[in-house]
């Protein structure tokens, strides 16, 4: 994808957990306007009933909806899909003509994460469009994918333009197995944990491949923009390369992330862009390839200049983060210090606070891996 389109070397996520960034994905606004500082439960928590998303906007436009995936913004456990007159927002309410999901249950996602079955079993415990889902005797990842290229080719059929949500849990924990394919070119290199991540990270490429290999033999991926990226920093098993920090971490280990544009005939391949993008910019920025306005106030840009003209960014707008205090690191070697609740980013100074006191300074033009605090 990267070699056909283009790759950002500083795009942010909202925050350095799950759930704010896929508010801000499906927003175009910072999460902390909906009061989303750190991932959500699955009991009570979740993003606002009546909060304008780009699901909502491309429906009303004339696209059919998809969500398939890990969700985590409220909703989905058994008895909000079993009382949605009277309960939380969900996928359909937030937009989508149609879900597929894992139930997003205490009851049943906290045991499958504690005896790493999340992926070999969880597609037994699948809800779609609030009605409950048949087993699936699959691995969970594969399940995602048919349910993409099924939804992809009966747009197709149906000359429906369509938008497709597809959050993937891999390569979150727990660590598994992926199927032989996937898992047996590492068993010589790796064993147990990083044998089973490298399996996962593998069946990630294979499922884009499907992807973009089923709009190209339908012949519409140059009428299709693909947007590859991720919702926080690594955990684990994942590298943050020579970046300071991980998940839960506002340095920039934890809200640096890949991010590639792919749209053949439309981005010219082989581009790095250097300039300073966000998940914010994901909605405005879809919008603006269908042709669909915003009214709305959001917190984020159009960024399809940059990808189609290659018109540099001139943005001086400043970038924030904000999250809840984490005892948890999933990082070996303890948190990077200083520790920091808030971020924000200007040209090329970055500021981080903790509970609105300064703690750090940085210029990450000359100091990118926040080495010295000025």
């Amino acid at each position: 994808m990267a070699a056909e389109g283009m790759r950002f070397t500083n795009f942010y996520a909202a925050s350095p957990v799950c759930s704010p960034t896929r508010a801000s994905c499906l927003t175009g606004c910072y999460p902390q306007r909906f009061g989303i500082t750190r991932h959500l439960d699955d009991h009570e928590m979740h993003l606002p009933a009546g909060t304008v998303t780009l699901p909502k906007l491309l429906r009303q436009n004339g696209y059919v909806t998809k969500h398939i995936g890990k969700w985590h913004l409220g909703g989905l456990n058994v008895k909000h899909t079993q009382q949605r007159a009277t309960s939380i927002p969900g996928p359909l309410q937030h937009g989508f003509d149609h879900y597929l999901c894992m139930y997003e249950d205490p009851n049943i996602r906290a045991n499958l994460l504690a005896e790493r079955r999340l992926y070999r079993e969880g597609a037994n415990f699948l809800v779609s469009d609030d009605q409950p889902f048949p087993a699936q005797n699959k691995h969970w990842t594969d399940v995602k994918i048919e349910a993409a290229l099924q939804f992809i080719e009966q747009c197709h059929q149906d000359n429906k333009p369509f938008f497709l949500n597809l959050w993937f849990d891999v390569p979150h924990t727990p660590y598994e197995p992926a199927p032989k394919p996937h898992i047996n070119p590492y068993k010589d290199r790796a064993q147990k944990d990083d044998l089973y991540y490298r399996s996962m990270v593998a069946h990630l490429d294979w499922a884009i491949w499907e992807i973009t290999n089923k709009l190209e033999k339908l012949g519409i991926k140059k009428d299709t923009l693909v947007l590859f990226t991720s919702d926080n920093g690594p955990s684990y098993q994942g590298s943050p390369g020579p970046w300071k920090g991980g998940k839960t971490d506002l340095h920039e280990g934890g809200i640096r992330i890949p991010m590639i544009a792919w749209w053949p005939g439309q981005i010219p391949a082989s581009v790095v862009g250097e300039d300073v993008t966000h998940t914010n910019d994901i909605l405005p920025t879809f919008c603006a390839a269908a042709g669909i306005p915003i009214t709305p106030k959001i917190d984020g840009i159009n960024i399809l200049p940059r990808l189609m003209n290659q018109l540099k960014l001139h943005d001086s707008r400043r970038l924030f983060g904000q999250i809840d205090f984490y005892d948890w690191y999933p990082q070996p070697g303890g948190k990077p210090q200083p520790y920091a609740t808030e971020a924000v980013r200007e040209g090329s100074w970055k500021l981080l606070a903790r509970d609105g006191h300064a703690v750090a300074l940085y210029n990450l033009q000359e100091d990118p891996y926040e080495r010295r605090n000025l």
